[in-house]
């Protein structure tokens, strides 16, 4: 006679390790570095979860668990579900067949540790229509609800709505930042159409912030889109940053970017920069105090004759599209905290060959910008900067 289902699970449970939810938040609370492995269905973590668990549905685990939890086979794993029967069959399986040496079950589930009056978090519940336009996140570990939650919450600043402020303006709306704001002041020319596809020719005239709300909107009604119809400088530029989490650097001039590395060091913004001309493009992430910044890769602006202007020399229309994407995807993985942002690495494309080459950036520890810690300057010089149209007059 073959055992009950119950039988089953009763010898998986005793064959299995088990900890109660006092010892699991006692680890927890000590920071001693478990993994926290919510196996229930979506429907049970979004009516409230245990913090800083990762999710798996169990039906799902073989799947997604190591792309959720990491390929570490050593690391110390307590998994949870309502009550202690799932988490026990999922711990077997992680152990006997995936090959995670330190798992156990946490005896009781979410349902005992509820009752022991432990923290319990509830994620923001998106909407139906919201689950829908996001399901394909939903559906990838990496982001799932917890990272569409953070995207949906997110401000972003857009300095350009032409070649490279366009993809990257459509597809940060499509994937659901909340806010975007957008520094432009110039207005939509037809010579613009080559390569800056938020525009089109009916719009021609219209201010690009404009034009640019309109396509965003367009896509996504219910992204924020924050109008900035000015040229950033030294007197609006703290102003206008302040609150971002993340900027995209669009603009085509060195005085303004040393503008805005000063600035964002100095407020802790990091930024995801790229540059274009004729068949090249370059990017890179300038994170305050985690790796170099702007003035670290470039302590003084190349001349004039090794850097011109993509209105002098020209450019391909679809470059700025490539660099454009890179610059929307290293956002993303900023925004929910995964894979490795491009920090200390400078990325170069060169489209005729097809070909990317990274380099190795390092921090300046004599750097006259991020070598100097924020706190140290006094705050009624915060929002005071050097000439830099003055500073790279000199170097060219």
């Amino acid at each position: 006679m073959s055992p009950s289902g119950a039988e089953v699970i009763r010898k998986i449970r005793s064959e299995v390790e088990e900890v109660d939810p006092a010892d699991v938040k006692a680890t927890l609370s000590n920071g001693n570095g478990i993994v926290l492995l919510d196996v229930r269905e979506s429907e049970e973590w979004d009516a409230g979860h245990i913090p800083g668990a990762k999710h798996v549905p169990r039906g799902y685990l073989e799947s997604r668990v190591e792309a959720a939890i990491g390929a570490d086979r050593d690391q110390r794993v307590v998994i949870y579900c309502a009550s202690g029967q799932r988490s026990a069959l999922a711990a077997n399986t992680l152990k006997n067949l995936l090959g995670y040496e330190n798992v156990a079950s946490m005896n009781g589930g979410i349902t005992l540790w509820k009752d022991r009056g432990y923290e319990v978090e509830k994620p923001v519940v998106l909407t139906p229509q919201q689950r829908e336009r996001y399901s394909r996140h939903l559906l990838v570990p990496e982001i799932g609800l917890e990272g569409q939650t953070k995207l949906l919450n997110a401000k972003v600043l857009l300095l350009g709505a032409g070649g490279l402020g366009s993809p990257t303006a459509l597809y940060l709306a499509a994937a659901g930042v909340g806010t975007l704001g957008v520094v432009d002041d110039d207005e939509v020319d037809l010579s613009n159409l080559q390569r800056q596809v938020i525009h089109t020719t009916d719009r021609i005239g219209t201010p690009k912030v404009d034009s640019a709300e309109i396509a965003i909107n367009g896509i996504n009604p219910d992204v924020n889109v924050v109008k900035y119809k000015t040229r950033l400088d030294a007197s609006n530029i703290m102003e206008i940053i302040d609150g971002y989490d993340v900027i995209v650097d669009g603009v085509d001039n060195f005085p303004t970017r040393y503008l805005l590395n000063d600035a964002t060091v100095r407020l802790g913004i990091p930024v995801v920069s790229a540059s274009i001309l004729g068949f090249d493009g370059q990017l890179s992430v300038f994170k305050p105090h985690d790796g170099p910044c702007y003035r670290c890769l470039y302590p003084v602006p190349p001349p004039a004759e090794l850097a011109p202007s993509c209105g002098a020399n020209g450019v391909l229309g679809v470059l700025p599209g490539t660099m454009g994407l890179l610059q929307a995807t290293e956002v993303v993985k900023l925004v929910v905290g995964a894979g490795e942002p491009l920090i200390g690495r400078l990325l170069l494309y060169e489209a005729l060959g097809a070909t990317f080459t990274e380099l190795k950036v390092r921090r300046d520890p004599e750097c006259p910008i991020c070598s100097i810690d924020p706190s140290e300057i006094d705050e009624s010089q915060l929002g005071v900067f050097p000439d830099y149209e003055a500073f790279c007059a000199a170097a060219g």
